[in-house]
């Protein structure tokens, strides 16, 4: 079993751990005992009913935070011709239009949050999915990371907002930042709000039973606060 430092164990003493709280006490809670010098990252955690193996069981989608994610998310964009000026012009920090930026990013380049692609490039950026495939940074069309040059902008806008992706891990959870510990509460919860009304809208057609089973809401090392499943599905963004 790990063992704790103080600033751990004070912090975890604020909590009730047989306790389901709402939301609302849940983001209150995790805010409070945020306690790392840095700007802790808030993190939400589901305990999933699925099953990762079978194919239709599977869950991936993306959700765009109302109020982001607080941070300066870098984007990069696998384009040509006018898809890379369109890209360029929509705030795209690295536009990849040659095999000169392929070769680097297969070298090990991955100075990059997110990478969109359009189709006609998936030829090139398949080549690289070795180096971006382990890392989450594959563009894919169920992600919305593939899309024609047409709505580049609207993509790498999204990216730069809060955009985010959420998945099925192959031990059947869900990890997902709602933002950061120096958020007010309301913008978490609306932030959270909106991943959930995502998640309840991603349950895939194979699901049985309990969808979501547990939810746990926590500041970057800090303690787990439990979140009432049903409080927190019955959840809609914008409200």
């Amino acid at each position: 079993m790990a063992k704790h430092g103080k600033k751990y164990l004070a912090a975890a003493e604020k909590i009730d751990h047989d306790k389901e709280y709402t939301p609302e006490e849940a983001v209150k809670l995790v805010k409070e005992t945020a306690y790392t010098k840095f700007d802790a990252s808030i993190e939400v955690h589901m305990r999933t009913g699925l099953d990762p193996r079978q194919a239709d069981q599977q869950v991936r989608d993306v959700v765009v935070l109302p109020h982001g994610l607080g941070k300066n998310v870098r984007v990069l964009v696998f384009a040509a011709a006018e898809g890379a000026a369109e890209a360029r012009a929509a705030g795209a920090d690295l536009v990849a239009d040659d095999d000169e930026t392929l070769s680097k990013i297969q070298g090990g380049f991955l100075d990059f949050d997110v990478a969109i692609a359009t189709p006609d490039m998936m030829g090139k950026v398949g080549k690289i999915g070795r180096v971006l495939g382990p890392r989450g940074l594959m563009p894919n069309p169920k992600a919305g990371t593939v899309v024609p040059a047409e709505d580049l902008g609207r993509a790498v806008t999204e990216a730069k907002a809060g955009r985010v992706e959420f998945r099925l891990d192959k031990t059947a959870n869900i990890h997902v930042v709602i933002g950061k510990a120096s958020f007010d509460q309301q913008k978490l919860v609306e932030n959270f709000a909106a991943l959930m009304d995502a998640v309840r809208k991603a349950r895939p057609t194979g699901a049985k039973g309990n969808y979501i089973r547990r939810i746990t809401m926590t500041a970057t090392m800090g303690p787990g606060v439990k979140v009432e499943p049903n409080l927190a599905q019955s959840m809609e963004a914008g409200k």
